[in-house]
């Protein structure tokens, strides 16, 4: 017998399939990468905790569709941020779903404990969740499925439920017991995998979709780096350490060039190809600004496709009316 697991890389996930294994379930830990996962590099991760309980791992890419069908007109609604996550839910469930029968699966299963989150994780929009995912007699959740009503896997003897939880609320106490009890350590702490639960990451997003359309290659841009709007529409991104100007470097979307200061250390920054001449002036002074660079002196800034000129301001502070928080 095998199941399909929804695997966020949190503690409550790993729990659940460990639950499974300890049943003689084999379990193929399936991570949807919708884009707005959180800055790490997080597979590396999830791979050594799925060798560290016997599951199998597999990334499931779904950034296009989840664009398509799931961020920006969600059936049931956003949570206090740009989070759509019953949606969400539903989704992965749906498209999960979809591998059973490619790894001649009988069942899905995930970490949502009953009470653990107010929008998602109550009994009404675990159920939704569950009509959602087309399979809702399918769908079990480990933790808390003796507060949950019987599903198919329990009613026909593929896993005993008396061996599953009745885990309620927000608590962690009885997770940091199993976790203990397995000898799992260095686990993510709760709440840090979704980019779209966070208000400054989501204020940066409902700015970009109120001047442009998003695609998929737009999505790393709006993780990392000072982010600005400038008086005429351009968007400006400034890296604010070594980090920030790699993670920039390797973003791909055609919408923005990326430059530097010629003559001085400085940031990277990416910034609009169809910007006015006055937002050009204004990000020159910006970049400039940011850089290790004089009073007075005439620097350029090289964007391959044109070179803008401009000095250092005498103060920061102007800049911060146009800085996205």
């Amino acid at each position: 017998m095998k199941a399909l697991a929804l695997f966020s890389g949190g503690l409550d996930s790993i729990l659940s399939m460990k639950l499974m294994i300890d049943q003689g379930i084999e379990v193929m830990a399936i991570h949807v990468n919708t884009g707005f996962g959180s800055l790490n590099d997080r597979v590396s991760y999830m791979k050594e905790k799925c060798d560290f309980i016997g599951a199998q791992f597999e990334v499931l890419d779904l950034k296009e569709k989840y664009l398509d069908e799931v961020l920006f007109e969600p059936k049931y609604g956003y949570g206090k941020n740009f989070n759509p996550c019953i949606d969400c839910h539903g989704f992965m469930f749906r498209h999960t779903a979809a591998l059973l029968e490619k790894y001649d699966a009988s069942f899905m299963i995930s970490g949502e404990v009953l009470g653990q989150r107010p929008m998602s994780q109550n009994k009404d929009a675990l159920g939704i969740v569950q009509k959602l995912s087309l399979h809702d007699d399918l769908v079990v959740r480990p933790l808390s499925a003796k507060l949950l009503p019987i599903t198919k896997p329990e009613r026909e003897g593929w896993i005993d439920r008396e061996k599953l939880m009745d885990i309620w609320g927000r608590g962690r106490s009885v997770q940091l017991a199993l976790a203990k009890e397995i000898g799992l350590e260095n686990f993510e702490p709760p709440a840090g995998g979704c980019l779209l639960t966070d208000v400054q990451f989501s204020n940066r997003l409902r700015d970009f979709v109120a001047h442009d359309t998003l695609e998929v290659d737009d999505i790393d841009t709006l993780k990392v780096g000072r982010q600005l709007r400038l008086p005429d529409g351009a968007k400006l991104i400034i890296g604010r350490n070594q980090e920030d100007n790699e993670r920039l470097e390797q973003t791909s979307s055609k919408k923005y060039l990326k430059g530097r200061i010629v003559d001085a250390t400085g940031p990277l920054a990416l910034f609009e190809k169809n910007a006015t001449e006055g937002d050009k002036q204004l990000a020159a002074s910006f970049i400039i600004s940011y850089g290790k660079t004089e009073s007075g002196k005439l620097y350029q800034v090289n964007f391959g496709e044109f070179i803008l000129e401009g000095t250092k301001l005498d103060s920061k502070d102007s800049i911060q009316k146009y800085l996205l928080m």
